[in-house]
């Protein structure tokens, strides 16, 4: 068996960091929003560089939503049928809260390694 590329390895480890952050990412997009339309979250990522199919945000939503994060609406579109709008519920301002002080942390040591790294380098 061929032993994986380093190309390969990058991209998967880049990959998998998308895929640790996004439903923060999500969180904010929403909170930043208010009533946010998911092609909306969609497009706010993709702007914000992240590399995100269509298909990975609807499952996510879902799961935020069970988990009452996330509360939606629906509302009349004159372009087709309703659309459903997402938006913060408490517990979900209280999970961002929490996520972010974890992003702080978790950043904060990252960055503490990397500068050491470069200092050693």
């Amino acid at each position: 068996m061929d032993a994986p590329t380093d190309e390969f390895r990058l991209e998967n480890a880049q990959s998998q960091m998308r895929k640790g952050v996004l439903e923060y990412c999500m969180l904010l997009v929403i909170a930043r929003g208010g009533q946010v339309y998911a092609s909306d979250i969609l497009g706010a990522l993709k702007t914000s560089n992240m590399i995100v199919v269509e298909g990975t945000i609807y499952p996510l939503l879902s799961r935020m939503t069970r988990a009452e994060y996330l509360k939606y609406t629906w509302v009349e579109s004159s372009a087709g049928p309703p659309r459903k709008y997402y938006s913060l519920t408490a517990r979900g301002r209280e999970a961002l809260k929490q996520m972010t002080e974890q992003w702080v942390a978790f950043t904060t040591s990252i960055n503490e390694l990397r500068e050491a790294h470069e200092k050693d380098a």
